[in-house]
């Protein structure tokens, strides 16, 4: 399997995708991440682990939040989060470990496990189907753009199957 080469392949699995915990409020809009990369710079660390660990799940969760990633352009680690109204939150995680700044971003900028189940079940509602156990639509003659159902309107020839394939004179 190809996509299982390379450093830590299990990133790229949808399971570990779907096993993430950090769904951001819907407020926020950007999360940038400013960090460096280089072997002596040890406050760097923990910024450059939860990028390589979190990140793919963080992109996975969270389709309409832009993320963007800013490498070796500050002297510290920086976490930046612009809201929709305007507001900017900076984050510092000069020398703390991927597990400490994902605890503190679950914890502030997170939705609690009672909106993410509301959200879920909310979704399961899907207004393309129809049919007897539907609630909205018992026909697909109903759903607007759609041909009218045979018993209520004859179709034209053109349309019906045994025509199709005849000659007209």
């Amino acid at each position: 399997m190809p996509f299982m080469k390379g450093r830590a392949p299990v990133r790229r699995t949808m399971k570990y995708l779907q096993d993430g915990a950090l769904h951001l409020k819907s407020e926020i809009q950007v999360m940038t991440l400013n960090y460096n990369i280089g072997s002596g710079q040890q406050v760097h660390r923990g910024a450059l682990d939860f990028v390589f660990w979190h990140l793919p799940q963080l992109l996975y969760k969270n389709p309409h939040t832009q993320f963007v990633t800013f490498k070796n352009l500050t002297p510290t680690p920086v976490f930046q989060f612009f809201f929709s109204n305007g507001k900017k939150l900076v984050i510092d995680v000069d020398s703390h470990s991927k597990d400490e700044i994902h605890s503190f971003i679950r914890s502030t900028l997170c939705k609690t496990e009672k909106e993410v189940e509301e959200e879920e079940t909310k979704d399961e509602k899907n207004p393309a189907l129809f049919g007897l156990g539907s609630d909205s639509k018992k026909c697909i003659c109903q759903i607007p753009g759609q041909v009218p159902c045979s018993g209520a309107v004859i179709l034209p020839p053109q349309i019906r199957g045994r025509h199709r394939y005849t000659k007209e004179s």
